[in-house]
């Protein structure tokens, strides 16, 4: 009976420490949307949006990030915390996994440059024609593996959002609407099984919007800067 008494104690307690990491995680994203949305206020100008400085944009690309994927990473937070015992590691996994999508940050820095709406449709195209490739489904099906360190999952996971990324990137890098419609897609691709059914309407939904954009794009909100 004591024995029996212990592990219903210890069953209980491990739940609430995955509880807790969940409410975290998530805590931490509904945070990071809250401060992003303010940083972002004013800054989108489309496919005209200038960056800044590297310390000021590297700061919001961050919070972004945190924002847009952490609740996409709840599922190997909490396999991590598991495998741990706790939640002791859970802040290192969840730092590396940032410090991969800040280097992807640095990347977009020195690439980025403001672009036409002819350049922004065939980075789009780009993005769809990438959802058909067999290496968008190997890192997709890594990103659900078990991993030992954040780093590593952050690498999966670049993998296979990274066109979905430059989508955001191309459209409006500083756009909180662009910024909601990539967050979206990226989690339902994580959280739902992999299925031609849905995956194949969406790559070439993607792929339409890019030729859209340049055959005319006067009818894709957003891509000009207000008036």
């Amino acid at each position: 009976m004591a024995d029996h008494g212990f592990t219903t104690t210890f069953a209980a307690s491990r739940t609430a420490a995955m509880a807790a990491v969940l409410a975290a995680t998530i805590g931490l994203a509904a945070a990071s949307w809250v401060v992003a949305v303010w940083q972002m206020h004013g800054m989108d100008m489309g496919v005209a949006t200038r960056l800044g400085s590297f310390a000021s944009f590297i700061t919001v690309w961050v919070v972004m990030m945190a924002a847009m994927m952490l609740p996409t990473a709840a599922p190997a937070v909490l396999r991590r915390a598991q495998a741990t015992g706790g939640g002791r590691a859970v802040p290192l996994f969840i730092g590396s996994y940032l410090a991969v999508w800040a280097l992807v940050g640095a990347a977009v820095y020195a690439l980025y440059r403001p672009h036409g709406s002819v350049a922004a449709g065939v980075v789009v195209i780009a993005a769809g024609m990438y959802e058909f490739t067999p290496l968008k489904r190997h890192f997709r099906r890594r990103c659900r593996d078990s991993v030992r360190s954040g780093f590593q999952f952050g690498l999966c996971c670049a993998g296979s959002s990274i066109g979905l990324m430059a989508m955001l990137v191309a459209l409006g890098i500083m756009s909180v609407t662009w910024m909601s419609v990539i967050a979206v897609l990226v989690l339902a691709q994580k959280l739902l099984p992999a299925k031609t059914a849905i995956d194949l309407p969406l790559a070439l939904a993607i792929a339409g919007l890019g030729a859209l954009i340049v055959i005319t794009p006067s009818l894709v909100p957003g891509l000009s800067p207000p008036m």
